[in-house]
């Protein structure tokens, strides 16, 4: 039996055919075999557009806890008591498995929650009131897994799952995310064997050259579909494929692989959309839609960096250079918007989109405001900035010589302007747990641990975050209920859809960003809308007069009740952020 459409069968074989050769038919039918044994236990969804409701929260599993209670119940809990079930359309569960290292990016099982989080339904019970978004960590497994110890024991065909190198091998071509060595020595039944390993000597990088490989992560993914994953995001997939002699990054093989993954649930599970994560300089990171038949989303990865710096430095001229330069995505694709994630902010995103001094300059702010910063291996040997590890929150702090305190409410303003242009942009936006919530950097569990991420990973108690929201006049209490607005206006906004047209604009002053977004309906012209993005970055006030459409004016800021719009001037406050309708 076939579930595959021939179109889509063909598609496949000739993906096959150039990742395996000879080996292509055998897999083909194995892939079919696994589609029909998956597609009866799918949801029978129907392929659902976004629109600008779609917003979703980034959350490990066990960010909010109570004692006696699994944690998934805890954060289902905390939503709904929050009401944030009803302003997040989708829950990214950061990896929920039983693993090792990495904060769960080291999987021991894909098919177990981890016990400590609670079970399945546990995870179904927040899929409810929300769609749920899991990672599929497809590049790499734990040690402790049964892969890899089936492996270590010479047990077929797991003695071909992962990738053995000579040491003497040159890779110095290959392109390093971490500072650690790339081979990592372990002890299997056939003597000592030098095992690839891209991110740490825990997580053992699998071997796609073998189709065997490909089924068991094709069996994983359809696995959480059947769960209730309607957007599975593929971590690190921009290493997947090793080929010695190249730098093992964006390989053909991998766009291969993940057009297949596309080609897969398009068959079987035509709502399901796939994520790629791939933080690396733009052009490298938008390859991964193809030519609109790879990853549905991408995340806009020089986004957090260039918003950054725009704040910090009061400048918004890189930011706007980009977002002007910013390629449209394909039909029914669409860019994933983020400030803030649990890994930090990345770096590499940045080349070639600001100067080497101003580069600079966003890693010492980060370092002045408590940060740390994470470090890659260069082909020299050399080493420079790969991430920079703190809070959104306190990115956006002051400086020594600013004019004002951590958490006043000139540093609130900032911080919500900056999510405001996230959540504004074309796009779907995913908004990171503690910038939620505005949480502070938490260098006690750095030092604790060593482990840099840990900055931006701290875990509450039910009843202290409850408190800590409710304490009126706190920072944190500002930041929940400045967001918990900003979200909620937000999905009542036609132009704030994910496909409506965007125009970048220079405001005529430096300092504020600008940007038009515009929902038409082609039968009905009046019946759209037209909305103005400004956000001042200065720590002054600011008039601006926008060039407006022929006709238009300024009604009212979407943000403000209070606010006194003029219709062709704005007053921005300082660190303000507007969204601001247009009228005839």
């Amino acid at each position: 039996m076939t579930v595959l459409p021939a179109e889509i069968a063909n598609r496949i074989a000739a993906r096959l055919t150039r990742l395996y050769g000879e080996r292509a038919a055998e897999t083909l039918a194995a892939v079919e075999s696994l589609c029909a044994s998956h597609v009866a236990a799918c949801p029978a969804a129907q392929p659902k557009k976004w629109d600008q409701r779609d917003i979703a929260l980034i959350t490990y599993g066990d960010m909010v806890q109570s004692e006696g209670e699994p944690a998934l119940a805890t954060l289902r809990r905390f939503l709904h008591h929050r009401a944030l079930d009803d302003l997040f359309s989708t829950v990214h569960l950061l990896p929920f498995f039983p693993y090792t290292s990495d904060d769960g990016f080291s999987v021991v099982d894909y098919r177990r929650v981890d016990p400590p989080l609670g079970d399945w339904s546990h995870v179904q019970a927040i899929g409810k009131r929300v769609d749920l978004m899991f990672d599929l960590v497809l590049n790499h497994v734990s040690r402790s897994s049964v892969y890899f110890q089936k492996y270590a024991a010479g047990e077929a065909p797991f003695d071909r799952f992962f990738i053995e190198v000579d040491p003497a091998t040159d890779l110095s071509k290959v392109t390093r995310p971490r500072p650690h060595p790339l081979l990592t020595e372990v002890q299997t039944s056939r003597g000592p064997r030098h095992v690839w390993t891209t991110f740490s000597d825990d997580q053992m990088d699998l071997n796609f050259a073998e189709p065997a490989v490909l089924l068991e992560m094709l069996d994983v993914l359809l696995s959480f579909v059947r769960r209730g994953a309607r957007i599975v995001r593929l971590d690190a997939i921009a290493y997947l494929w090793k080929e010695i002699g190249t730098n093992c990054i964006h390989l053909p093989q991998t766009h291969e692989v993940v057009k297949l993954l596309r080609d897969v649930v398009s068959a079987v599970a035509p709502h399901v959309l796939l994520l790629t994560e791939t933080n690396v300089p733009h052009a490298e990171n938008v390859s991964y839609f193809g030519d609109g038949d790879e990853a549905h989303m991408v995340y806009n990865f020089s986004l957090p960096p260039l918003l950054l710096d725009a704040f910090l430095q009061r400048d918004v001229g890189p930011l706007t250079r980009w977002l002007k330069g910013l390629s449209e995505p394909p039909p029914g694709c669409a860019y994933f918007n983020f400030a803030a994630s649990h890994d930090g902010v990345g770096v590499r995103p940045l080349e070639g989109l600001v100067s080497h001094e101003r580069f600079d300059a966003l890693v010492a702010a980060c370092q002045q405001r408590g940060g740390r910063v994470g470090l890659k291996t260069n082909p020299d040997g050399s080493k420079s900035p790969y991430e920079l590890n703190i809070t959104y929150f306190d990115a956006l702090g002051p400086a020594p010589g600013d004019r004002f305190p951590p958490g006043d409410e000139a540093h609130v303003r900032r911080f919500l302007a900056s999510q405001a242009i996230v959540l504004a942009l074309k796009g779907v936006p995913g908004i990171y747990f503690h910038s939620l919530v505005g949480t502070p950097n938490d260098t006690r569990a750095v030092e604790e641990t060593g482990i840099n991420r840990r900055i931006n990973r701290r875990k509450y108690g039910f009843d202290e975050l409850t408190a800590i929201l409710r304490a009126a006049g706190s920072p944190q209490h500002a930041v929940f209920e400045g967001f918990r607005h900003l979200l909620a206006v937000r999905r009542d906004q036609p132009a704030f859809h994910p496909d409506a047209k965007q125009t970048v604009i220079d405001t005529g002053d430096g300092a504020v960003f600008g940007f038009f977004r515009e929902f038409t309906v082609a039968s009905n012209e009046e019946a759209g809308q037209r909305i103005l993005v400004l956000a001042n970055t200065a720590d002054q006030p600011k008039q601006i007069v926008p060039h407006l459409p022929p006709g238009g004016k300024l009604t009212r800021d979407l943000l403000s009740s209070t606010a006194t719009v003029e219709p062709h001037t704005v007053q921005l406050r300082p660190h303000q952020a507007a969204w601001l309708e247009l009228g005839t």
